[in-house]
């Protein structure tokens, strides 16, 4: 069943009021959207982990949750976020150590999401995309990234804003 963005809203907030059947019931559809939301955007193998920690952030956020606005657009941001951190840790290498009988993939997904990264970036101005990649990829701070590319830490600042903003647009238009 699909369920409309009105009624998730009204499941939120009966939710926030601590309705347990309620959330219940959101979180089993914010679970079956969130699949197939991110399920063009990850390896198998890892949608049901980031699923998760989506719902996980759901629930970590949700007395931010405004009921009077539309659930998806705010579901959606969330998974980005953890969307942008599953890729973060990703070209960072910080994947769960594979245990010894299970056989090693290839670096494939890693250079899937690097890929996918380097498209989205060469649709961003070149200023915005290196603030993010500095930043928000590469795990430098604003000063050091300000450093590194030669502007101000205040454009630093906004280029990731804008830079971010334009990607998630890009992102929700898919």
């Amino acid at each position: 069943m699909k369920t409309d963005d009105a009624t998730l809203a009204r499941l939120m907030a009966m939710a926030q009021q601590g309705d347990k059947r309620a959330y219940a019931t959101l979180l089993e559809e914010a679970r079956s959207w969130l699949k197939s939301y991110l399920r063009r955007r990850v390896a198998p193998d890892h949608l049901d982990d980031l699923v998760q920690e989506t719902l996980v952030s759901l629930h970590r956020k949700l007395a931010s949750y405004d009921p009077s606005r539309p659930f998806h657009p705010w579901l959606a941001a969330i998974a980005r976020y953890r969307w942008v951190d599953h890729l973060r840790k990703l070209s960072r290498g910080d994947e769960p150590a594979v245990e010894a009988d299970v056989a090693v993939d290839s670096d494939e997904s890693a250079i899937t999401a690097r890929l996918s990264l380097e498209r989205l970036f060469s649709q961003l101005p070149d200023a915005q995309a290196r603030a993010i990649e500095l930043v928000k990829v590469e795990g430098y701070s604003i000063a050091e990234a300000s450093h590194a590319s030669g502007q101000c830490e205040s454009l630093v600042k906004v280029n990731i804003h804008r830079g971010l903003k334009k990607l998630a647009a890009m992102i929700e238009k898919d």
